[in-house]
């Protein structure tokens, strides 16, 4: 029902709007994620598909900070719930445990990769990990995120979507953890 509603609104006047909402409201409590909108809109208005890309990725990390506020100031009333409901909470102090230490890594796997970004900024503002690492952190993986399905649209167009739609989990841990390697890598050679 509410991936329907979502996606009814890619056709909408306002559909820039509902994407920066959905896109806000997505890095801090919403279900569904923001390229529900951005691939039918990147397919319907290719010559806007990186605007399109850009606003995602602007209103995403603005939501990040909605969810960091969230774990900060009210984890124990709206935080748990939020975690139980995508089934995180159990494991969340196995999970904080290690999470700054890590913190940068997690986000920014999290922001590209079909994990419940809402889960890791909630997260983040718990643990109190440092808010510049969650800000640098989620515009890198969000814009890479957003910016690679748009361009992958606008070139090839339909059988891209129908690959991505098919793949999309795949494809984006793939390419996140290659990423996420060879800045280690490089870390490690540096």
């Amino acid at each position: 029902m509410i991936y329907n509603w979502t996606l009814d609104k890619c056709g909408h006047r306002h559909a820039e709007r509902y994407l920066a909402g959905i896109s806000f409201a997505e890095a801090s409590f919403f279900p569904i994620p923001p390229d529900v909108l951005l691939a039918p809109m990147c397919l319907a208005r290719p010559s806007r598909a990186f605007r399109f890309a850009a606003i995602c990725t602007i209103a995403s990390v603005l939501g990040a900070l909605l969810g960091y506020a969230i774990g900060f100031f009210l984890f124990e009333t709206i935080g748990k719930a939020i975690l139980d409901f995508y089934g995180a909470g159990e494991k969340f102090d196995a999970f904080a445990a290690d999470f700054n230490e890590y913190g940068w890594v997690i986000v920014f796997l999290a922001g590209f990769t079909p994990i419940p970004f809402k889960v890791i900024t909630i997260a983040a503002g718990a643990t109190a990990l440092p808010l510049p690492v969650l800000i640098i952190a989620s515009l890198i993986s969000r814009a890479t995120r957003f910016f690679l399905v748009a361009a992958l649209l606008w070139k090839w167009g339909e059988p891209m979507k129908r690959l991505i739609d098919k793949h999309f989990a795949l494809l984006t841990t793939v390419f996140g953890i290659m990423l996420v390697g060879g800045f280690l890598l490089i870390g490690l050679l540096g």
